[in-house]
């Protein structure tokens, strides 16, 4: 299933979503424009936004508010993308040099800024409390999901717990926080948002799970990223994990010390190792339950293409190479 596919329910939302962002990029300083719009327009998957609109369909929202929302979580996630990419050191996203990469970093997290700003001009401008606090409290906890990641790399001794609460807090938040936003414009009961928000944790856990899978089984020309990155950098990923724990200990040691390490010096004996111990397999099968979780979530709601969509969309949380 292709991402068009999925998202043909909200194809006119979508359109009028990116409307908004363009409007909103608006800078009258030229290179917040500029940096910006590179970010924006270097493509993505939309999945953030696209989880406020069918959240929003889903419980019956006929108003226009789901098109800001959607724009403010894309700002905030795209405001996230510029300050990671900093932090990493990163040179590729998308298949597209990254943005401090061309602009240098200090125009990257300053224009990153100016996204997380003007996402809360316009959560302001909708003025409901509750959307506020939703939005202001995932910011807060993706900041501190990205200080967790931080400290746990070049750490061996980072258990599943340890990694899965990164998970949480940096990327699964925010899908938390789409979900939920719909469901409150669609004046939801309380247990049907805590149900979206579940739902929206649950997927965004098992989207990260796959990303990880992905950093030493995909393709370049498909993922957009260089492979090994997050060895390079030393983070001790889910596959890495199990390797430590359930690979020989030869395999456990040449982990170890390429985390420790960091760089790509280990990287074919790594990707060995992650291979020959079923790794890969181990973490596919936690994105799988992750996504069945988000299917459980959302059993109690209505029959409808959104709810049908929300079920497919785990589909190709799981299943897709990029």
């Amino acid at each position: 299933m292709t991402v068009e596919q999925l998202y043909a329910l909200i194809g006119q939302d979508m359109k009028a979503v990116d409307a908004v962002i363009r409007d909103r990029l608006h800078s009258d300083v030229a290179l917040v424009s500029q940096v910006a719009e590179y970010i924006i327009a270097s493509g993505g998957k939309r999945m953030r936004p696209a989880l406020v609109l069918l959240a929003a369909g889903a419980m019956g929202y006929q108003g226009r508010q789901h098109h800001d929302l959607a724009a403010v979580v894309e700002f905030i996630h795209t405001a996230t993308l510029l300050h990671d990419d900093v932090v990493d050191e990163s040179s590729l996203r998308r298949g597209r040099d990254t943005a401090n990469a061309i602009f240098g970093n200090a125009a990257s997290v300053l224009v990153g800024d100016f996204l997380y700003s003007r996402a809360f001009q316009m959560m302001v401008e909708v003025d409901e409390m509750r959307i506020m606090r939703v939005l202001s409290d995932a910011t807060n906890v993706i900041a501190e999901g990205e200080v967790l990641q931080l400290m746990n790399c070049h750490d061996a001794d980072v258990d599943e717990q340890r990694y899965l609460q990164v998970i949480r807090f940096k990327t699964a938040k925010l899908f938390e926080a789409a979900a939920q936003l719909g469901a409150i414009l669609g004046g939801a009961t309380p247990e049907i948002e805590r149900a979206l928000a579940d739902y929206g944790m649950h997927l965004g856990t098992a989207f990260q799970l796959v990303d990880d899978v992905l950093d030493y089984s995909g393709q370049e020309a498909d993922t957009g990223k260089h492979l090994g990155d997050d060895l390079a950098e030393g983070k001790p990923t889910l596959p890495l994990i199990y390797v430590m724990q359930n690979g020989t200990p030869e395999q456990a040691a040449c982990v170890r010390r390429a985390i420790e390490d960091g760089g790509r010096d280990d990287f074919p004996a790594v990707l060995a190792a992650i291979h020959a111990s079923g790794a890969l397999g181990h973490a596919r099968r936690q994105a799988e339950r992750e996504a069945e979780r988000a299917r459980e979530a959302i059993c109690a709601l209505r029959d409808s293409n959104y709810r049908e969509a929300l079920l497919k969309l785990t589909l190709f949380a799981v299943e897709r190479n990029h």
